[in-house]
């Protein structure tokens, strides 16, 4: 089973993040411009929240708060689940379904490390089992 430390390998460890005062606006214009649907909150270097596009829509749009004069720290998450790059796939599969959460930081001690998705998972575990479909198919065909 593939851990994460090697998905973070594969995938780069890239971070985008925000900090806690800036304007849920800015916030989604750096999403949209990166392909990403969620982003760290940083404050001096420290992991303080996560914020994604679900935090938007229930948090913005259906509160009917302005996303310009909004900040992120009014609407992030702050109750962080994270991960560690010693877990597996399956055992962040599960934690992410057990969750409701489609991002996970990853993290050593207090230093975040990177940030993978359920996309990612996905992604590895289709591999995964491509691969074991292969070996399968060259142990039949002898």
């Amino acid at each position: 089973m593939k851990l994460i430390s090697e998905l973070l390998g594969d995938k780069g460890q890239e971070i985008w993040s925000v900090g806690p005062h800036a304007t849920v606006y800015e916030t989604i214009e750096i999403m949209a411009d990166k392909g990403v649907g969620a982003l760290v909150v940083m404050e001096n270097e420290k992991l303080v929240g996560i914020i994604s596009e679900r935090d938007y829509a229930r948090k913005v749009i259906l509160q009917g708060r302005s996303s310009r004069d909004t900040p992120v720290v009014d609407i992030m998450t702050s109750d962080i689940i994270h991960t560690s790059p010693e877990s597996t796939v399956d055992e962040c599969m599960a934690l992410m379904t057990d969750n409701k959460i489609r991002h996970l930081p990853v993290m050593t001690d207090e230093k975040l490390l990177g940030v993978i998705s359920i996309g990612d998972l996905v992604k590895a575990t289709i591999i995964e089992q491509k691969s074991t479909i292969e070996q399968l198919e060259r142990y039949i065909s002898g």
